[in-house]
Order: C-alpha cells, then sequence, then structure tokens
C-alpha cells in the first residue's frame, strides 16, 4: 500500500490497476518518474493519503499489499480495518516485525520494547489471523540477507555522516542510535525477524 519499490514489481507482475499510497510527496513523484520509465505509469495512480484515512469504498481491491507499513496503523487494527476493502476472497499481503524467539536475551528484548513495544512473537499473530477474517495461505521470514542490503550501505553512510556533523551532538546521537540497531542485529538476528503473511478474506467473520 505505500509507494515503495515492490509497487514497479507487482505492476509487472499482473495487469491490473494499482493505487500507492504514501504522505511523503517526493516517494511518490519518484514511483511516478520510474513508472513513466518502465512504460507502467498509466497503470499505477500515486495518492498522497494517510492509511488511517482510506477513501475508497468498500470490496475495491483485489489485493492489499502493505510491506513493512502496516505498523504504522497496528497489526490487528490494519487486518480488522481494511478487510472491508477487499473483495470476497481477495487477499492481503503485509509484513510484521515479529519475535522468534520466546524468550530474547535481556538487552535486545529491551531495546525493541523501547522501539517498537507493539511487535508479538511470530505464532501470537498466527493464532490472530483467523479470528479477524481471514484465511492463512502462508507465511515465511525475510532471510538475513535482506537485513544486510539494507544494513550494510546504511553502515556505510553512518561512517560518512560521523564525519560530516562531528560538531552536532544531537546528529551524532542519532547515528548512534542507528549503529546500535545494527550491532543487536548481528548479535541477536535468530531472536527476531520480519515476517510475511499471505492472507485471504473469509466470506465469514
Amino acid at each position: 500500500m505505500r509507494a515503495r519499490l515492490p509497487t514497479l514489481e507487482l505492476a509487472r507482475l499482473t495487469d491490473g490497476n494499482i493505487t500507492a499510497i504514501d504522505i511523503h510527496q517526493p516517494f511518490l513523484e519518484r514511483l511516478q518518474e520510474k513508472a513513466a520509465v518502465a512504460g507502467l505509469s498509466e497503470r499505477i495512480a500515486c495518492l498522497n493519503q494517510t492509511m488511517f484515512d482510506l477513501p475508497f469504498s468498500e470490496k475495491a481491491f483485489d489485493l492489499l499489499w502493505a510491506e513493512g507499513s502496516i505498523y504504522i496503523i497496528g497489526f490487528e487494527q490494519g487486518l480488522k480495518q481494511w478487510r472491508s476493502l477487499i473483495k470476497p476472497k481477495g487477499f492481503l499481503v503485509v509484513s510484521e516485525l515479529v519475535w522468534l524467539k520466546s524468550e530474547p536475551p535481556p538487552e535486545i528484548q529491551g531495546f525493541w520494547e523501547r522501539a517498537y513495544p507493539a511487535m508479538q512473537p511470530l505464532d501470537s499473530l498466527l493464532e490472530l489471523i483467523p479470528g479477524l477474517g481471514y484465511h492463512l495461505i502462508g507465511h515465511f521470514t525475510l532471510p538475513e540477507a535482506a537485513w544486510w542490503n539494507y544494513y550494510l550501505p546504511l553502515e556505510f553512510r553512518i561512517k560518512h555522516l560521523r564525519s560530516a556533523f562531528r560538531h552536532n551532538l544531537d546528529a551524532l546521537a542519532s547515528l548512534e542510535q542507528e549503529q546500535q540497531e545494527i550491532e543487536y542485529y548481528r548479535l541477536y538476528s535468530n531472536c527476531y525477524g520480519y515476517a510475511f503473511f499471505i492472507l485471504q478474506k473469509s466470506l465469514i467473520l
């Protein structure tokens, strides 16, 4: 549902029309530029809109795709509110940060309790899904390589910015927090991850 690179992949893999939403206009403009280059702009509409107040009619979509964004509204709340927008037997694909171990070490548990207190164990979310009106088609956890595709360029950038902002204490504190998250993943990558859920709307809630 957010205007990111998966939008272009969905357009390439289907012949449907796509509505991409985001609240950051430069992201939408960048998507429009890339869609034009790929020859997909006629099938991708960009909308600057918050997910808290979606202006769509009931049963408007065959598929809702929320990659790395449902945390903004909350996993349970998102599944509840978005269900009415999906056609009968339509689909919802979401990703969410989850605990993979039931008792993670206190250090990493404390970090994520501060950074994302709504984070839940994977099994808890799997148990929650049927009662919210969906069939679980499948789920998987992103491999560690996907995290490092993000973290390694970020770590390189942090090193550069530390030098550029060496006299800005607030900036250095923010950079240190980002670096700490990377170090924690190096130590505790087996304890948490991003889970993708492929869901189909059930006919009866």
